[in-house]
């Protein structure tokens, strides 16, 4: 039975069952603004505040280790304490349409300025582990006039990049220092929380009145190369995506294990938003969240010590986690895992609900949605490798579109397409119109860029993403369902699959494979297991690449983009294995290029001029026939 929320107004204490599509809708004749009180994200956090205001709302662990005392802040000082940095950006000139960047780990500052931004303006989380560059270009495309960041400290490097950040960005106004202290000689830095302390704590200075379609926060998006992509989202998509959050997952005033980012939709609104907005706890493992070797390690005991009911994190991180003896933990607490960012592998869902009994639920969405927008219902069957149906009030669509992106009609039940959302979390466009070219198939459904299908039961199944498609000839090749395979073998601890640039396929699809600790399968092992397991003999890698660890994005999701530019030097490096003559170098460097998408660099060294223009002929001959454009310099 899913739980009553405490911003809920018209259903009491008990929420009916959703067990069925027809208990959906009976549920969804009353619409969902009237069943929610909260305004805006700080009307959420304040109502979450209200139901016990001396409970804990934030406890923050040094290093994960259960055996910690953590810093423990109440319900009620966190909102005084962001009420304060409301007052402190409101002062600094920050209004309704104004735009606070938040640069931090997790540290408490990070939170009050995250819930304060939105209250004065417009929060605006960055990546920290983004260059200068890439941090000062999505300042620049939100329109940032204060930056609250890390000052100096052991291990990071924020404070120097933000020294970059303001010599590329003369206009920004302020830069508030979290442990640190202000320049003296430059009144543009100061001290955070020297300047909250200046505040009051119980009001708001500004006198601001929020409405529901105020904007709430720009969240980046997209890849790390070209023009920011920037998220608009209202205080109501991201009040509804905490709402639906307490509708779906066991979480009113619970303790919840928290290490996901808040610049990323999962971290920000999944988990923390909606914690708080439910008064329940978020335990931070670390400032570094899971990246925090030891948070992993020691998750079992971590389960025992704070008794979450939910453990929510990337399936990355899940799978980590199934590694890690419970060595007799005491982890009854858990009623359900739940995972998304990228798709639970079907044999992870399966070693969850053997060692742990309980439900593996996946959810999907994207930044678009303000995060979740279909899950597995826990009161429906869970079919594993399904992302289930959409929230009450959410709609998803499974749709043919044309090579320009143009609607052409809805798939019928079991045929892949690309998924369509719609709903209340769903954004209303990108703050750069330019982006929102191609990102709705038709007003108000966002384009997911995913394939799926739905089944005859309204499930969803993601089978991948659309630019992830390997075209062998011709032919479409999901990875996903090769990678599925990969995961079954027991060596296999993470797998990918991508496309390396093929001269008379196009395509060619290879596997990245980071090896369990101990283990020693060879490639020929495991080719042979996955040709065994996969009737499309197409889809089988033709190479198989080891490698110490897999990439991932700062949120646990595998970074293919590195990958596929890791398979196309190494695709390339073959090609041109036997060119060079005596005393020769060539090396060979793939990276994003503005015009071209990549372009493929070969770097020559120690071939005498004369040589030089039968050697690029031959270069040309073996690698004009590659879909990715190249240049040769010469060294």
């Amino acid at each position: 039975m899913p739980h009553a929320h405490p911003l809920d107004t018209a259903i009491g204490d008990a929420i009916p069952s959703l067990c069925s599509a027809a208990e959906v809708t009976a549920f969804e004749a009353t619409s969902w603004r009237e069943r929610v009180a909260a305004a805006s994200t700080w009307d959420a956090i304040r109502r979450g505040a209200a139901l016990a205001p001396e409970a804990p709302a934030l406890r923050f662990l040094r290093s994960a280790d259960p055996g910690e005392t953590p810093l423990t802040i109440s319900h009620g000082a966190l909102v005084a304490r962001a009420t304060q940095a409301a007052n402190a950006f409101h002062a600094l000139g920050i209004g309704p349409r104004d735009v606070v960047s938040v640069l931090l780990p997790l540290v408490p500052q990070a939170f009050c300025a995250l819930f304060g931004a939105q209250a004065a303006g417009i929060a605006n989380p960055v990546n920290p582990m983004l260059s200068a560059v890439q941090i000062a270009e999505i300042l620049r495309a939100a329109g940032t006039k204060v930056l609250v960041a890390l000052g100096p400290a052991p291990g990071s490097d924020i404070d120097a990049k933000v020294r970059e950040v303001r010599a590329r960005l003369p206009a920004l106004r302020a830069v508030l220092v979290v442990n640190g202290t202000g320049d003296a000689s430059d009144p543009g830095v100061h001290d955070f929380d020297a300047l909250l302390d200046r505040q009051p704590a119980d009001r708001w200075v500004s006198g601001r009145r929020i409405a529901p379609d105020d904007v709430a926060g720009y969240f980046h998006t997209g890849g790390t190369t070209g023009t920011p992509k920037l998220v608009r989202h209202s205080h109501a998509n991201q009040v509804y995506q905490a709402w639906a959050m307490g509708l779906m997952l066991p979480l009113a005033r619970s303790p919840l294990l928290f290490g996901l980012p808040l610049f990323h939709v999962g971290g920000a609104l999944t988990q923390a938003l909606a914690v708080l907005s439910l008064g329940g706890t978020l335990v931070v493992v670390s400032p570094a969240g899971w990246r925090e070797p030891a948070a992993v390690k020691n998750i079992w005991r971590l389960v025992e010590r704070y008794r979450p009911r939910v453990f929510a994190a990337v399936p990355t991180v899940l799978a980590a986690a199934l590694q890690v003896p419970l060595d007799g933990a005491d982890v009854d607490s858990l009623e359900c895992v739940a995972a998304g960012g990228s798709a639970i592998p079907v044999p992870v869902g399966r070693a969850c609900a053997a060692l742990l009994d309980v439900p593996a639920i996946e959810v999907y969405g994207m930044t678009e949605t303000s995060s979740v927008h279909t899950m597995s219902y826990r009161d429906r069957p869970v079919r594993l490798g399904s992302t289930g149906h959409p929230l009450p009030y959410s709609r998803t669509r499974v749709v043919r579109i044309d090579a320009d992106g143009r609607f052409l009609g809805d798939c019928a039940a079991g045929e892949i397409g690309v998924i369509a959302m719609a709903g209340p979390g769903v954004f209303s466009g990108y703050l750069s119109e330019a982006h929102d070219r191609g990102a709705f198939v038709e007003p108000g459904w966002v384009n997911s860029g995913d394939l799926g299908r739905l089944d005859d039961d309204g499930y969803l199944w993601v089978t991948g993403r659309a630019k992830d498609l390997i075209i062998r000839g011709g032919h479409n090749i999901d990875p996903m369902a090769i990678e599925e395979v990969f995961f079954q073998h027991p060596a296999v601890a993470l797998a990918a699959v991508v496309g390396e640039p093929d001269a008379y396929a196009g395509e060619l699809p290879v596997a990245f494979v980071q090896r369990r600790p101990g283990t020693t399968a060879d490639a020929a092992e495991l080719l042979a297991f996955v040709r065994e397991r996969t009737p499309e003999r197409a889809a089988v890698p033709v190479q198989v690449y080891f490698v110490e660890a897999i990439p991932l994005t700062a949120v646990g999701k595998v970074f293919k983009p590195a990958l596929r530019i890791d398979a196309a030097e190494r695709a390339v490096r073959r090609l041109l294995a036997d060119l060079g003559g005596e005393g020769g170098v060539i090396g060979v460097e793939a990276a994003a290029h503005a015009e071209h998408g990549q372009l493929l660099t070969v770097r020559i060294a120690g071939v005498e001029p004369a040589e030089r223009a039968a050697l690029q002929r031959e270069i040309a001959a073996r690698l004009d026939p590659l879909v990715m454009k190249h240049a040769v310099v010469w060294a």
